[in-house]
Parts: structure tokens; sequence; C-alpha cells
């Protein structure tokens, strides 16, 4: 089946569009090839700086409060950063799953409809490809080789963002009938599957102060719900996909497996 003039159209803008990302990302400035501390000028001259103790209005432990408010600016951003993506994502993958239920009753009136689903699949994948970790150039001091190869949680989250890419691509392919093999309707589930089991070994770090082990509890608890859900939708689309006379009963179950992943996700906390 050849490919119509708006799909290679949007095939290569989408092309185009995700090398334009990895070029930022892979080929960043000289100056990002280090860890995310932003550059400190030289201390020069300190024989001209009048002896602080002699002010009394200088107190010796000012500099280190002012460093513990900083870090804990920083904690309390990456925090609401982190919280933000888990909600977005959580929105999307609901909506994929609602556009999937509604797909046939829509189709009449707008036929790109049985795209929509797979639409919010790639939206959430290149959001997370690109906001996900704001340490990372073109937002921080970080490159991209530097970070996924020195922090585990880089690396996994850069992984999830390829997988929902990945799935994205493949449900278009094969809701268009470009991809019809037998083996390619376990594509879906098996990299559901994958992402599930990440789920298991997410490393999550930046938990710091008095309640930082019951924070990592929390959050490693509600990882295990996000893989429950997610080998759900796993196991769920590989039945519907694989025919069978149960084939209507999972083609309905795996989107509400889905919603049910989405909604965790939107009540994520740290």
């Amino acid at each position: 089946m050849a490919a119509s003039g708006r799909e290679r159209t949007l095939w290569t803008t989408g092309a185009l569009g995700l090398a334009l990302i990895l070029a930022v990302f892979l080929f960043p400035p000289a100056w990002t090839q280090h860890p995310n501390i932003a550059p400190q000028p030289e201390m020069t001259g300190m024989d001209d700086v009048p002896d602080m103790a002699g002010m009394p209005d200088m107190q010796h432990g000012a500099a280190v409060e002012v460093e513990t408010q900083e870090a804990r600016a920083k904690q309390l951003a990456d925090k609401r950063e982190s919280e933000f993506n888990h909600h977005l994502a959580g929105v999307l993958l609901i909506l994929a799953a609602l556009f999937f239920l509604v797909q046939n009753r829509l189709a009449g009136r707008w036929p790109a409809a049985h795209y929509a689903w797979a639409a919010c699949l790639l939206f959430a994948g290149i959001f997370l490809l690109v906001f996900s970790d704001t340490e990372i150039w073109p937002f921080g001091y970080q490159s991209f080789y530097y970070a996924v190869t020195h922090n585990p949680e880089v690396a996994q989250h850069k992984t999830f963002a390829a997988i929902l890419l990945a799935l994205g691509v493949v449900a278009i392919l094969r809701t268009s009938g470009r991809l019809r093999a037998a083996w390619s309707a376990w594509i879906f589930p098996v990299l559901a599957l994958g992402g599930a089991t990440m789920l298991l070994f997410h490393h999550h770090g930046g938990m710091h102060g008095p309640d930082a082990m019951q924070t990592m509890a929390r959050v490693q608890h509600q990882h295990l719900r996000f893989a429950g859900a997610g080998a759900g939708v796993a196991l769920a689309k590989g039945l519907a996909d694989s025919g069978g006379k149960w084939r209507p009963l999972f083609n309905n179950l795996w989107p509400i497996f889905m919603i049910a992943l989405g909604a965790l996700l939107l009540l994520y906390t740290e």
C-alpha cells in the first residue's frame, strides 16, 4: 500500500522534528560537558575585604543558611517538575485510552480519530524526551551524554520517552495497515511490558531531609502500582491483538488499564 502525499509529509515532518531535537541534545556547546554547576566568578582581591569578624551584623552561619535555602529551593523546583511531568503523562494516557474507546463514533465526522490515541502517545514521548530532567542542555549545564551516563534516573526517563514514541509509531503503522505482519501485534505489548518492568527498578534520586526515607518508600510504592497497571495494559493489549472470540473484551479492557495508569500518574506525589 503506497503512502499518500499527506502521510509522507507527516512522516517527514515528524522525522525532521525528532532529528532536530536529537541534534540539540547530542551536539551541545563545549561548556555543557560538566555537571550542573553554574560557573562561579573568581574571588580576587581578597586582601581588600574587611575583617568579617568585626562586623556586628554579619552572622558566621549566613553563608551556610543561604546555601541551604538555595538547595531547598532547587529540591522544591525538581519536585514540582517531576510531579508535573507525571501528571501530564497521566492526562495524555487517559486521553489516548478515551480516544481509542470512542474512535469509531468519531470517525464519521473526523476520519483522523483512529490516529488520535496514537498521537497522544507520541506527544507524551516527545514532551518527556525534551522537558524531563531540565538540568540537561538547552535548559541546564549538563550535556545529554554526561547526564545519561552518570545519572541512572535521567537514563531511565529518556528510555521511558523512547518507549512512548515507539508505541505511538507502532500504533500509527498498525492502524494505517502499513504494519500487518503477525509478529507486529506483539510489539506494543512487549514494549509496554518492558516499560512496566523498568518501573520496578526505577532509580529516583534527590530525596533529602528528615522525611527522605518515608518519601522514597512512598515513591517506590507508587512505582509498583504503575508497574501493575502497565503490565495489565501490556497483557490485555497482547490478547486483544492476537484475535479470538475474546478480542472485543480485551479490546475494551486494555484502555481501562491505561486509564487506571493515567489516574495513578495524576495522583503522583513526592
